[in-house]
């Protein structure tokens, strides 16, 4: 999650997530494993179908922490420069 923290340009949240690998401007993607299914699946998909690396997070306010939001997070990505 390193990688996370240190990110110039990231999306924050399935929403904004979903949207930029839809663009193809994703790196790699963190889903959380405590998130609910319908929420990740199509991510995680998405992420297949346009060959992006996904590391899975144990848990949604661990994600949410490391983005430096105050709620819990079920995606984020680092995006390309």
């Amino acid at each position: 999650m390193e990688q996370l923290l240190r990110a110039r340009r990231r999306a924050v949240g399935a929403r904004q997530t979903t949207r930029a690998l839809q663009k193809g401007q994703v790196k790699v993607v963190y889903l959380a494993r405590d998130a609910e299914k319908h929420v990740t699946g199509p991510i995680a998909e998405l992420c297949r179908d346009n060959r992006v690396e996904v590391i899975w997070v144990e848990q949604m306010r661990e994600l949410g922490k490391v983005c430096g939001i105050d709620v819990d997070c079920a995606a984020a990505a680092v995006l390309q420069e």
